[in-house]
């Protein structure tokens, strides 16, 4: 067996312990697809499928066995599907199956694949077509793929017949099919076009990304290199222009209208036999949101819902959506929550919804919260009113029809996950993870803190003995849309490794984060800076009043993304409380982020130059006065080294001492093994040095 693993390197193997486990599932009938790799640190996914009356699953595509086996030839625009999905792993990482779930496609290095599902004998066929191929998709019949390459819209049927274009590209930066980056980064949209239910047309989305202005990222590690162009459109300058048409299999289009000028984001669409295609569409300041039918045969539009807020309209996967009745699926903020609407009547009272799951016959699938924030449940709306169907605490997902329904559970007090396959309620098969168990277990404790009830998880050493004074570490993600405190054990699991290192950990979830309603996401409102510091030393003293060990002279804090920018914010600014900071892709002036998400929370910076200068983290730069690393990916194009870059430069010219950590190559992910090891390594070397451990 050899010399146990670390925790860093089996972290790091293992994709923080995503490998292996069964997602994306697609449920029909006779059988439920999904995608799981072969074991917990193979990074190659394959589809599989779990039949419901044997109870067995059954490998349906495994690319080590498919031709040109080996490293993937990824095209450009697959690399940014998947960065804006965070997708660390390769192989079939993607797939879409007909509405029955009896055929499936995927594309692997740019190559285009169908299996028949139903078929145990049957393997994946490549079907011949224009390469690359980015995004196939099944129509509902399953007798039809589309698929986008080069720009275009293309269809091809399954047995690989009449390859041809539907709509192709008018302009060097137009493509038909393809998801925005504003859309994909921040709206949840990572699909460009949806099919009729009777396959004969598709709603497609026609990007022209000339008016965003144009970034160049580079590797300073190899000068050699081309700088790689994106279109980033950054607070307060102009989105890409994005258009809808209604297109037939003849290449017939009729262009959809709307008033583009009020209402230029296209949040979502969707279209099912239960009703005309469904439209959201916002507005620039995001404080209106209005669903609009579309009539295919003219593109004209009509209103059937709209919803209005004085701060911002929150965006929910799934929806809108038809039921089978008739009735319109909807997200709303009322009475201080998010309630599932049905037309006009909300329909989940008392609780917090965070996305819709499935609309069927027998209800609305969706994930909420009840009152305890740090866990998410699964619930349907049915004739008979509101049902949970998830029992134990934890984190629930799910994905169903009217009958079966798979759901994925993680708890407190267990590694991993459990995926259930429930029919009519009822427990009929489970789905197997085969990730790895962790080497290290969290001994974690959940507590609300403080006079805002602030929901924390504290983690001392596994070996820790009463009475020894602990430094502290803040692990904080802080903002928007990110949870960090919840009743799952592997999400606890790093701060777990660095309480072992001889740290108190506390991660804290402040105002602004999910799971609490809409009041208190609000009060981040114009004030990232303010809000969110404040929580993080409210939760820090709560804390230490109940855990005396805690040496609040030796504090550090830690972060990535958001809370990369609250680490460096709380050094800057909060000296007298933190000792050290780490810093990890910070956002450091937020006039460099982009349009959707800064503009929601701080406004438009022409309008607001005050807000945005308050928040930034440049004119801090003198007062540095603690030890802070900073991390960057140079090759981040979610939040740009110019961030890092830019408060470096401020610190030097202030005189101020600081450590900078460029990561060629490395994305705003760090999916990259050896990188992802020696990160924590190096960063506990840093803290204990800082805070004179």
């Amino acid at each position: 067996m050899g010399e146990q693993i670390s925790f860093p390197r089996q972290s790091a193997r293992t994709q923080r312990f995503t490998l292996g486990v069964p997602r994306n599932f697609a449920v029909g009938p006779e059988r439920v697809a999904f995608l799981r790799a072969r074991s917990g640190t193979d990074r190659v996914t394959c589809l599989w499928v779990y039949d419901l009356a044997t109870r067995a699953e059954r490998l349906v595509a495994d690319p080590a066995r498919m031709p040109d086996a080996g490293e993937e030839d990824l095209p450009p625009e697959e690399r940014a599907r998947r960065e804006r999905l965070r997708e660390g792993a390769g192989g079939v990482v993607a797939y879409a199956a007909d509405e029955a779930v009896r055929r499936a496609a995927f594309a692997l290095s740019g190559r285009l694949y169908v299996v028949d599902l139903d078929d145990p004998d049957s393997g994946p066929r490549e079907l011949p077509v224009v390469t690359p191929v980015v995004d196939p998709r099944l129509d509902p019949t399953g007798e039809r793929v589309a698929y986008v390459s080069g720009g275009a819209l293309r269809v091809v049927g399954a047995d690989g017949s009449g390859d041809r274009a539907l709509a192709d590209p008018d302009g060097p930066h137009v493509t038909w099919g393809l998801a925005e980056f504003i859309a994909a980064e921040e709206m949840g949209r990572l699909r460009g076009y949806w099919w009729a239910p009777d396959g004969e047309r598709l709603l497609a989305a026609r990007v022209d990304d000339t008016p965003v202005q144009r970034w160049y990222l580079s590797d300073p590690a190899d000068p050699g290199d081309q700088p790689r162009e994106i279109a980033y459109p950054a607070a307060g300058t102009a989105n890409a222009d994005v258009r809808l048409a209604v297109v037939s299999l003849d290449g017939e289009r009729v262009d959809v209208a709307w008033d583009r000028q009020v209402f230029p984001y296209l949040v979502n669409a969707h279209w099912s036999r239960y009703g005309p295609p469904l439209l959201a569409v916002q507005s620039r300041d995001q404080r209106t949101l209005r669903v609009l039918a579309v009539d295919p045969a003219t593109g004209g539009t009509e209103p059937v819902a709209e919803d209005t807020d004085p701060y911002w309209v929150e965006i929910f996967p799934g929806t809108p959506a038809w039921t089978p009745d008739g009735r319109l699926v909807t997200v709303r903020a009322r009475d201080g929550a998010y309630q599932v609407f049905l037309d006009e009547e909300p329909a989940t009272p008392g609780l917090n919804a965070h996305s819709v799951l499935a609309v069927t016959e027998s209800g609305v699938l969706f994930r909420g919260w009840a009152e305890e924030p740090s866990e998410i449940h699964v619930f349907r709306v049915g004739a008979d009113g509101v049902a949970r169907l998830s029992a134990e605490p934890g984190v629930h997902a799910a994905a169903g029809n009217a009958d079966t329904v798979v759901l994925t559970s993680a708890r407190l007090d267990r590694p991993g996950t459990e995926t259930r396959v429930l029919h009519g309620g009822v427990e009929v098969g489970r789905i197997a993870s085969v990730a790895e168990t962790p080497v290290i277990s969290a001994n974690v404790t959940l507590l609300k803190a403080g006079e805002r009830a602030l929901s924390c998880a504290v983690l001392l050493p596994r070996d820790h003995e009463p009475g020894r004074r602990l430094p502290v570490l803040m692990d904080p993600y802080g903002g928007p849309h990110a949870q960090r405190v919840l009743a799952t054990h592997n999400a606890h699991l790093i701060p777990q490794w660095f309480a072992d290192q001889g740290f108190a950990v506390v991660v804290a979830d402040g105002r602004g984060t999910p799971g609490r309603g809409t009041e208190w996401e609000r009060e981040i409102a114009y004030d990232f800076a303010g809000v969110t510091l404040e929580d993080q030393v409210d939760a820090l003293h709560a804390v230490a009043e109940e855990y005396p060990d805690l040496d609040l002279s030796r504090v550090a804090i830690r972060g990535w993304s958001f809370g990369g920018y609250l680490a460096a914010l709380a050094v800057l600014r909060r000296p007298d409380v933190f000792h050290a900071g780490i810093a990890g892709a910070p956002v450091t002036d937020w006039r460099l982020y982009d349009t959707h998400y800064t503009e929601r929370y701080l406004g438009h910076p022409d309008e607001k130059p005050e807000v945005y200068d308050a928040n930034s983290l440049l004119a801090d730069a003198p007062r540095l006065s603690r030890p802070l690393m900073i991390i960057h990916g140079l090759a981040d194009d979610n939040v740009v080294a110019a961030h890092t870059l830019r408060l470096s430069r401020a610190l030097l010219e202030a005189g101020r001492p600081h450590t900078v950590l460029p990561l060629s190559g490395v994305t705003h992910m760090t999916p990259q093994e050896v990188v992802a090891e020696n990160l924590l390594l190096l960063q506990v070397d840093f803290l204990k040095r800082a805070l004179g451990v």
